[in-house]
Order: structure tokens, then C-alpha cells, then sequence
């Protein structure tokens, strides 16, 4: 029986990327191994995946009775819904540790470092795996991706190094013209819905009990936002009512002034205050330099739960 390794839901490009790297290093060392998605490929996936000529995973949402390989998460909240009925046989990750809990003893490579992709390349130079080309870049497009071209402050020396050894297997000389070529495609609207944006990179989090949705949309030029602000604290309510959310968030994150507009639909919208140190007008708030949900949000977000 096929092992199944599975990104989060609202899967981004490091977790598309990351799932299909483990599978092929999984596949080499012996293990029948399928790499599946839980949603939609976004459009900047969709151009890395084209680039290089990937495949995106099959579409697949329910694991009961499978065995599983989790990709750049750990927590319930964005898992299947079944995954109680998986047998988890390991975890590569690189944000905090999460909730799930297994009845059996499994492999984890889990680091402090700015992409789940380069946990992966790790796991390739230790089994000394060669990496293919096309998918050495597609591993390089997905760390860039993640540290926000090494801008993040979650972007680490073992980031840099893996994009650098990355892109000479991928015959790459500009990298970080490719970095930028994909976040303008990132920027691209036309076309989506508010619902489209929201949940083109969102999570949510279990924040001592209460249930918290936060997306990020990360582009080069906040303005393109300005008439699309309405719609999109609309569908936020909508969200927030549908899920039965105490808050739902959006970072709209610059990442050439290196910040995010923050807009909140909240039971609460103190907690946000407080943990950000700022007032919000209108329900929104500008947090200069903040450019991770994952180091720069949550850690300070969920103490005020």
C-alpha cells in the first residue's frame, strides 16, 4: 500500500514543493510513496511548477487508514479532518510543534529554519541523494518563497546556502530575479474573489482553546489592495461566521517596504492591539518590518488568549 505524503490546507508553494521533494527523496530510498494535496495550487505554485515542469499533487482530503508523511505543518487545524484515523510515520517542518499526537514512534525533522524545503535538502545530502535539476529548482523557488527572498527574519544561513547549492544544480545565475519574477505573479488579482485571496495563504490556529483564522498575501505594491478592501472585510466576517471563529486576520504584507497592513474581524480587537502594540482605525493597522505570520505574529497573538 502507497504511503501518502500531504501538504496543509491552503497549500503554499513550500508545501506543494516540499511534499513532492519528500516523496521523490522517500521513493529513492525504497518507500512507495504519492505526494497529495489537501486544495488549490495558487498561482505563484502554479508558475514554479510550470518553470521547472512539475506535476502538482493529486487532490486528496480524506487520510482514514492511510499511513502519511506530514510537509511544513503539525497541527490539527490544518490537517484532514480524519487524520486521527492515519498513521503518521513522520513530520518535516519548521514551525512551532503542534498538537497532533501519535500512538507510534516517527521520524521528525523539525528546524528552526525559514522553509520546509530546506529540512528537505538536508535529508537529501544526508542519505546522499542526488537532487534532479528541475526539482532542485523548484526547491530553490519554494525556500525563496518562504523567507520573502531572504528578507523574512525567519530566513536562516542554512536557507541561504541551500538556495545557493540549490540553484547551481538547477543552472539558476539570478536566483533572486527568479525570487522576483515570482512575486509578481503572487501580486496578481484579476480574477480572484475576496474568498479566492483570503485563502490563498491562510491557517488557523488553536490559540489556548480559541479558534483563530489568519491569511497572508504577500505582493510589491500594497495599493493594488486599496479598492479591494471592502470586499475583502466582508468575506472575513463571512469566514468568521461560517468557521464560528473568535477572529479572523489578513496580513496584506509589502515586501519591498517590508511590512503588513493588518485588518481584523474580531470578537476582540484589544487582544490584536496588545499584542502588536498598536490602535486600529477602521479595523486595520499598519505593523512596520513584520513580514512573518509565523515568528513575527503568533508568538505574540496567542499569549493574549
Amino acid at each position: 500500500m502507497s504511503i501518502y505524503v500531504i501538504s496543509h490546507t491552503n497549500p503554499d508553494t513550500d508545501s506543494i514543493v516540499g511534499s513532492i521533494a519528500l516523496t521523490y527523496l522517500k521513493n529513492q530510498l525504497g518507500e512507495d510513496c504519492i505526494a497529495i494535496r489537501q486544495g488549490i495550487i495558487s498561482p505563484e505554485t502554479e508558475f514554479v511548477l510550470n518553470k521547472f515542469g512539475g506535476v502538482a499533487p493529486e487532490l486528496k482530503t480524506s487520510v482514514s487508514g492511510e499511513k502519511i508523511y506530514l510537509v511544513d505543518f503539525g497541527d490539527l487545524a490544518q490537517s484532514p479532518s480524519d487524520i486521527k484515523e492515519a498513521t503518521i510515520l513522520g513530520i518535516v517542518d519548521h514551525h512551532k510543534l503542534g498538537d497532533l499526537t501519535t500512538d507510534t514512534p516517527l521520524e521528525c525533522w523539525i528546524r528552526p529554519v525559514g522553509s520546509s524545503n530546506t529540512i528537505v535538502k538536508e535529508m537529501f545530502d544526508s542519505y546522499h541523494i542526488e537532487i534532479p535539476k528541475d526539482l532542485a529548482g523548484m526547491m530553490m523557488c519554494a525556500i525563496l518563497s518562504d523567507t520573502v527572498i531572504f528578507k523574512s527574519p525567519t530566513c536562516t544561513k542554512e536557507d541561504t546556502k541551500a538556495v545557493k547549492e540549490l540553484a547551481k544544480i538547477a543552472g539558476i545565475e539570478d536566483f533572486k530575479a527568479l525570487g522576483m519574477e515570482m512575486f509578481i505573479v503572487k501580486s496578481a488579482l484579476e480574477g480572484a474573489t475576496a474568498r479566492d485571496l483570503l485563502t490563498r495563504d491562510y491557517k488557523q490556529f488553536d490559540m489556548n482553546g480559541t479558534p483563530v483564522g489568519i491569511g497572508q498575501l504577500e505582493v510589491v505594491d500594497l495599493k493594488i489592495f486599496d479598492d479591494k478592501k471592502a470586499m475583502l472585510f466582508e468575506d472575513m466576517k463571512k469566514m468568521k461566521e461560517e468557521a464560528n471563529l473568535h477572529s479572523v486576520a489578513l496580513l496584506l504584507t509589502d515586501i519591498m517596504i517590508e511590512g503588513s497592513q493588518l485588518l481584523v474581524v474580531s470578537d476582540d480587537e484589544s487582544k490584536f492591539e496588545s499584542a502588536f502594540n498598536v490602535t486600529l482605525e477602521n479595523h486595520e493597522a499598519w505593523l512596520n518590518k513584520v513580514l512573518s505570520r509565523k515568528k513575527q505574529v503568533i508568538p505574540f497573538l496567542q499569549p493574549q488568549f
